[in-house]
Formats: structure tokens, sequence, C-alpha cells
């Protein structure tokens, strides 16, 4: 999740050079301040490139037959004599408008606000798995119909990125991130005062529809902050939040479902947690897209100078509907399914995230069916996991320096296989863990301290594997990144959804040895990708038309679909 984007979507500028808010400029020679010119224009034209590929096109003007008149009987003013010389631009590497160079403690309490907010809105989509039982009691219905209420959320992830991406590129980061928790928050509410079944169910699925915004926005404003170098570290933090939320909510929503409060309060706590966030993001939140941010230093110009020429480029932008339909729905799904790298990738990442929300029903057959516990203190097997995200996230952060030096030692330029030994760690000990959660979680004469324990291997598996495969995908098309993870996120949450439908069943009917050496072997087999991308990632896109060559080609045209 460099761009989880995950969930999830994030159009991460490739070409940026760690900030030089440490130089003094007075000091740099010639041929210095010439590099860090090209780097700036660099970035600006970045920008450019990507808004072009995702909310709309810059056009030109139509034939004079065509214009609405000026009015007052007044002829047409001159065109401007260079358009170009009204376009407002950062005032080199270290201005203080580019959020690059703001003070490292903004940023710090930003990333705390935004993990945060990313993290409630993850916590919301599990807390419901402990009202299934009393939800399928008070309304009659079956357990895999109350089960619903997971797979409805998680659905909702599937399709909100497809919204809320094209959306910060048009208004920026801030007002679709506010939206998307203020609805969260509304619809879970709505889900707690909810009457009957249809309520329930129609709220859960728009209150992940909602959530789907951090998820989606949340890198690519860490992509706004931070450059290379520093961003693999925030983007494991991310990760962290993303994972942990998941599986904090279920001991969390257990206890609060067994007391006096009721299933209800499982989701008004997930209201509260969410209104939280965006309190947070509200007010402390400043706008972090360098587009809006010039629109915004344009619009101060002209009021100084009553020179109305005075525009930014995200100005220019003219928002196309069908444009906006072919990048952000057509795009990822012909790009899914003709880019071999893509398609194996998702696939491999849909399967840990359906295991994960899998999980989730496998717990309680086991903790609270073999061993007998009640449901918070079944659900507090999940500390297992949740342990094992954070070595996780240990493990990937002890990496990087390394990779950073790499990266240095490229010119800044990642190549994307270089995130893919930490993935293929991850694949063995995911399917390590689920082996080990099988054959000790059966019976009751293997203490429960042996099946919660496979809990860390499977959490490090999955944070590892998932990081840096959707890293490694988002390297490979750098200028097609908001369909790439467009993409991914329409498979991964599709996949994802289903398997909270059928994980408790299969658990029951299978039994808990051979239903956890199936889904051993399944992964098992699938260790291998990683291995096979690492091996001959650079010659398989050197044969893609749309992935970056082994040299990482920054001249690669974007698609046109």
């Amino acid at each position: 999740m460099d761009h989880i984007t995950g969930d999830i979507p994030v159009h991460e500028d490739k070409h940026q050079r760690p900030s030089l808010d440490d130089t003094d400029s007075e000091d740099l020679s010639d041929e210095t301040a010439n590099h860090v010119n090209s780097l700036e224009i660099e970035r600006i034209n970045t920008y450019r490139l990507q808004q072009r590929t995702t909310v709309g096109s810059t056009r030109g003007p139509l034939p004079k037959d065509q214009w609405l008149p000026m009015g007052g009987s007044k002829e047409y003013p001159p065109l401007l004599p260079d358009p170009d010389q009204f376009v407002v631009e950062f005032d080199g590497p270290n201005d203080p408008l580019h959020p690059h160079n703001w003070t490292m403690l903004r940023r710090a309490f930003l990333v705390f606000v935004l993990n945060y907010a990313t993290f409630a809105g993850s916590f919301a989509s599990a807390v419901f798995s402990a009202a299934i039982s009393s939800v399928s009691e008070q309304f009659h219905i079956s357990t895999e119909v109350s089960s619903l209420g997971v797979t409805l959320y998680v659905l909702g992830f599937a399709a909100g990125p497809t919204i809320w991406a094209p959306a910060s590129e048009l208004v920026g980061r801030k007002l679709p991130l506010s939206i998307g928790l203020f609805g969260c928050g509304i619809f879970s509410i709505a889900c707690a005062t909810g009457k009957d079944v249809q309520t329930i169910m129609i709220s859960r699925f728009f209150a992940g529809l909602f959530a789907a915004s951090p998820i989606s926005i949340v890198p690519a404003v860490f992509a706004d902050l931070f450059n290379n170098a520093q961003r693999g570290i925030i983007m494991s933090i991310f990760c962290m939040a993303v994972f942990i939320g998941p599986f904090a909510a279920p001991f969390v929503g257990g206890f609060v479902a067994m007391s006096s409060l009721g299933w209800r309060w499982t989701m008004y706590i997930s209201a509260i947690m969410v209104f939280l966030g965006f309190v947070l993001v509200l007010f402390f939140l400043d706008e972090t897209y360098a587009p809006v941010i010039l629109s915004h230093k344009a619009t101060v110009l002209r009021r100084q100078t009553h020179n109305w020429g005075i525009h930014a480029k995200q100005d220019e932008v003219e928002v196309d509907l069908m444009e906006l339909l072919r990048n952000n729905f057509s795009r990822p799904i012909i790009m899914l399914f003709t880019e071999p790298i893509l398609l194996l990738i998702s696939l491999y990442i849909s399967f840990i995230y359906g295991l994960m929300y899998a999980l989730l029903g496998a717990y309680p057959v086991v903790f609270q069916g073999v061993y007998s516990m009640n449901m918070g203190v079944g659900g507090l097997a999940f500390v297992g996991l949740i342990i094992g995200e954070l070595l996780g996230g240990v493990f990937v952060l002890f990496l990087q320096p390394s990779y950073q030096r790499k990266l240095a030692a490229n010119g800044d330029k990642p190549i994307p296989e270089w995130r893919l030994p930490p993935a293929i760690v991850g694949a063995v000990a995911f399917t390590g863990g689920m082996f080990w959660f099988g054959w000790t979680g059966y019976t009751s004469s293997i203490h429960w301290m042996a099946p919660m324990a496979s809990g860390v291997l499977t959490g490090l598996g999955i944070f590892c594997i998932f990081l840096q495969c959707f890293n490694y995908i988002v390297d490979c098309y750098p200028t097609l990144a908001a369909s790439t993870i467009a993409a991914n996120t329409i498979l991964r949450s599709s996949v994802g959804c289903a398997f909270p439908l059928f994980s408790r069943q299969m658990m029951q009917n299978l039994g808990v040895q051979w239903a956890g050496t199936m889904l051993g072997c399944i992964a098992a087999v699938m260790i291998p990708i990683p291995v096979v991308f690492k091996l001959y990632g650079p010659w398989l896109r050197s044969r893609s038309k749309l992935a970056c060559s082994p040299v990482y080609d920054t001249e690669k045209k974007p698609y046109d679909a």
C-alpha cells in the first residue's frame, strides 16, 4: 500500500526526489541549481500528467462561430499573449506552500489524524461480526443472511474508490475525505437504529461506500506529503491501521454486544469513532493536493493584482463524463484482463484480503465453539493477528534503510522487484499460519494458546504480502496508478466480500482441521507468484505496452482505451 491507495487509489509522483529543506540555496552551485530546476519542472509535468489521465482534459478553444456573445455589444477581447506566463507554479523546490516542505511536526500530526480516520473506517467494517448472532436472533434470519452486514460493507469498499478517487483529483483531498467520513458516520447511526433487516443491510452498504473515502484517498495524501524515501515508512504505518482495525473490532464488539448495551451499540461506537475522525479532518487537515493548492494561490493572486488572467493548470481542467467513466471503469477492467502482472498479483492480494475477513467467521468456530469461550473473550484471540501485523510492520520498516540506499543509488527511480523479497517471506509465513491454525484449533485437548499463536504468522504474512505486492503493481504502472489501484480494489473487494458468507460454514462442515489444511494448501500453491515475479518481472514488463520498462521508462505514454 504505498498506495493503498487500498481499497486503495493514488496518483503518485514517482519522479520526486527527496526534499531540499535543509539546503542553503545560496550555496548551490550553478550545476546543482539547474538540477533542482529540472526536478521542479519534472514534478510539475507529472502533476499535469496525473490530471490528464484521471479527471479530464485541457481542451483547446472552440471555433469562433460557436462562442457565446460577450454581451453589451462588446467585441471579443484579444487572447492572452502567452497563456503559460499567466499560470502559477511553485516558487522552486523550497516553496513553503508545497506539502513536501511543511514542517515534519505538522506532517506527523496529519499522519496521525489520517491513520486514525482509516482505522475507524476499517474497524467499522468488521465490528458487525460481533452482532451477527444477535441480529439473526432478533430478526429471525439465518446467520448467513445476517453475515451480509459484513459482506455489503466490504462490497461498498469495491464501489467507493471509483467515486472518491476522481473526486480527490477534481476538488482536492480534504472535501471528499470529510464527506466520506461524515457519510459513514450517518449510515452507521442508520444501521444502529434500523427497525428491519433491509434498513440495516442497505445502511451497511452505504456506510462501506463512504468509508472507502479514507481507504482510497489517504495514500494519495501521503504521496502529496512525503517523498519516495520517506513514503515507505509512512505507508507501512498506514497498512497497520488498515489491517489492525478489522482484527481489533471482534473483541471490542463482542464485549459490547454481550453487555446490557446490546448489538446496536457496536454501530453507535463505530459512528462515534468515525465522527471523531471527521472532526479531526475537518479542522486540522490542510489541502495537500498540489494542483488545488496552486488553484487557491491563483485565486489570491487575482484578488491582489486584479489580473484575472492569472490561473492554475487545475482551472483549465474540463470534466468529461465519458472520460471519467472510461478512466475509472472501463480502463481498470481492460487492464485487469490484459495485463498478466496486474491480474495475477491482484488475484493473490484478493485471496489474502478475503482470508482476512474469513477469519472473522473462522475464529468464533474455534474459540467459541471448540474452546467454549464467550464472544468477548473469544474475540481476544485476534490479538495474535494484531501482534503479527505489528511484527510485519516492524520487519518492513527494518528493511527500509536498505531500500532507501538502493533508491538513492538508482537516482531515486524505484525498481518494482525490490518490493518482493518481504512478500516472499510473508507468503511462507501466511501458509505456515494457516496450517498451524487448522492442525491445532480442531480439538480442546490442545491448549488454546496454540491456535491463537498461529495468528502471529498469519498476521505477519497478511501484512507483508498485501503491502509489498500492492507497492509492486503501483511501481509497475507509475503513470497509471489510478487505474491500477481501481482494478485491484474492484477485484479485491469483490472477492473479499464473499468470504464471510461461507467461512463459518466451511469450518463447521469440513472441520477446522481440514478447512485449515485446504486454505493452507491454496496459500502454498500461491507462494511461487511473488517468486516468479521477482525472477521474471523485468522480462514481463519489457513485453507489456503499459508497464514501465526494466530501466524505468519515464516516457511511457498513458494507456488510451
